[in-house]
């Protein structure tokens, strides 16, 4: 496995565990309801787990970075509008 691979998962996942708990608050104050809070911190821990594996092992180097940078961007528009 190629170190830049490790290593933009290592930032995806750096990214993305804040993204699911930004998620999860945001759920909560819209809808109030733990139920619906926790399908949605599963449905994003789930969905950045699948782009981690596949950063892991098929993504071409372009659209692996591409991915960092905007759940990176994502991520600092969200704890900012917060």
């Amino acid at each position: 496995m190629e170190t830049w691979r490790v290593v933009a998962t290592v930032l995806l996942a750096v990214a993305g565990v804040p993204l699911a708990f930004v998620v999860m608050a945001k759920t909560r104050d819209h809808v109030n309801e733990s139920g619906r809070v926790a399908v949605a911190g599963a449905v994003t821990a789930t969905a950045l787990l699948v782009v981690a594996v596949l950063t892991l092992t098929v993504l071409p180097g372009v659209a692996t970075w591409c991915l960092v940078a905007v759940v990176a961007a994502a991520v600092g528009v969200m704890m900012l509008a917060s």
